[in-house]
């Protein structure tokens, strides 16, 4: 014979604190599966265009039978010493770069960096650098970035001395501006505050001691 077997549930806020954090817990165990790093990447697309880089991209196949293209951006986090973000790209200089990327993020000291460097090293090549970025390994940070440079001279002119290194340091600066930017939406998102708005807005239901009910 069938049974009928009554449950109790409750809302968030009506949970003990314990329970609470046994329900943030399952939320932050699986309420990840989505691409929640999105708004960052597209942030860094824009940022991108302005220092004058161009990524690579990879071709992605959709559910609907079609395809689209995507950045070669990457990342893993946020717990291992390896863990960090890599992106492949060319480079190549663009003029404004330094004044349009304070204009885009004007409180960003670390942009504003990475565009004066590589403003001031195309100055000193005569705006001829341009630079290919390229993954290697098995793991995502700045040093899996292999980066060539050359000068692009009419009259074959080597580029300075301080030039590879200069603009190698810039893009892995910029690699390790995307982590943090990655790392600080990721802390935001598994907060309590924001994983309880979530919570809430899902009417997500738990027994009494928060275990997922349904």
């Amino acid at each position: 014979m069938p049974e009928i077997i009554e449950t109790t549930v409750y809302r968030l806020n009506e949970l003990s604190d314990a329970a609470k954090d046994r329900a943030r817990a399952w939320y932050r165990e699986g309420g990840f599966d989505y691409d929640w790093y999105d708004s960052v990447y597209e942030d860094f697309q824009q940022i991108a265009v302005i220092l004058g880089i161009r990524f690579k991209t990879r071709t992605v196949r959709l559910l609907g039978g079609g395809t689209r293209q995507e950045p070669r951006i990457a990342f893993t986090g946020f717990w291992s010493q390896g863990d960090g973000a890599s992106f492949e790209c060319y480079y190549s200089y663009r003029k404004n770069a330094s004044a349009d990327i304070r204009s885009y993020a004007p409180r960003d000291i670390k942009l504003h960096e990475i565009a004066d460097a590589l403003l001031a090293i195309q100055r000193r090549n005569f705006y001829q650098l341009h630079a290919e970025a390229s993954h290697r390994g098995h793991y995502y940070h700045e040093y899996c970035m292999s980066i060539s440079v050359e000068r692009d001279s009419p009259t074959y002119q080597d580029m300075t001395g301080d030039a590879e290194e200069i603009v190698v340091q810039a893009l892995r600066d910029l690699a390790r501006w995307l982590y943090r930017q990655l790392e600080r939406e990721y802390e935001y998102l598994s907060s309590d505050e924001a994983v309880d708005e979530t919570i809430i807005a899902n009417e997500y239901t738990f027994t009494e001691t928060g275990r997922r009910f349904g």
